[in-house]
């Protein structure tokens, strides 16, 4: 059964975002902040096959956490589930991703055509230069930032080093950081194509301020809270310490396909 829904799942999703990018690309010549209302009313429509074609339902806790105005998000990614799932439960936001992401037929398209922060991940400290840049500027514009601190999904019951990109954009823009946990993996494994039916968690931190405290502190602070809270959500996944391997590679936190 969870084939055959996964199956369905599939050629739903390319049924649906087909003509989604080809709107997109269409409607080029429209303010940024309409393209990005217009293409990312795709989102609703994709929850509502995951929810009653997938099975996986989600509840969010710790809402009232969410700052009035525009944030930067540190999120546990282990899913594509997330990159769709936080642009429902957060008010209009966009991603740091890689550049290569904007290339895949369709999709990147429909990334490319709303406001957005891609870069260059071999590009060393020019990466992290680019993150701060476009960021602050769509922070400006009033959008939200997600940053995936791990750079890349992870299985659950792990952990990879948290790179310090979101949290030096936040310092620099002057804005709060949002750190955010999830199961999301559970349900929905890195580049597995069945997926199985359940709950999914997402829990809101208290915001972390950023006036007065360095970037670092602020990475260490928003890992902090993620990870002792994956730990307390969901600690089937942590049966001993061996499970936490750190990885110790550099980069600014853009998340992987």
């Amino acid at each position: 059964m969870h084939l055959i829904r996964s199956f369905l799942f599939a050629i739903l999703l390319t049924l649906i975002t087909v003509p989604y990018a080809i709107f997109a690309t269409l409607i080029f010549w429209l303010p940024p902040m309409t393209r990005h209302r217009l293409i990312t009313s795709w989102v609703p429509v994709m929850m509502w096959v995951i929810r009653h074609v997938l099975g996986i339902r989600y509840r969010v806790i710790g809402a009232e956490n969410m700052p009035a105005g525009p944030a930067v998000v540190l999120s546990k990614h282990q899913s594509a589930w997330e990159t769709i799932a936080l642009q429902q439960i957060f008010p209009p936001l966009c991603f740091v991703l890689k550049r290569e992401l904007l290339r895949v037929p369709f999709f990147g398209w429909g990334l490319a055509s709303i406001p957005g922060i891609a870069i260059d991940r071999n590009a060393g400290k020019d990466a992290l230069a680019q993150v701060v840049e476009q960021g602050r500027e769509r922070l400006k514009e009033g959008l939200w930032v997600v940053v995936f601190p791990e750079g890349t999904r992870v299985a659950p019951g792990t952990v990879k080093r948290y790179k310090p990109g979101g949290a030096i954009l936040a310092k620099r823009a002057g804005v709060p950081v949002v750190p955010v946990a999830h199961n999301a993996g559970e349900f929905w494994r890195r580049n597995a194509f069945v997926k199985r039916p359940g709950e999914i968690i997402v829990s809101i931190g208290p915001v972390i301020d950023v006036k007065g405290v360095k970037a670092a502190q602020i990475n260490a602070r928003a890992e902090a809270w993620v990870e002792s809270e994956m730990q307390r959500l969901f600690p089937h996944h942590y049966a001993g310490e061996a499970s936490a391997v750190h990885d110790q590679d550099g980069g600014t936190g853009a998340p992987e396909a």
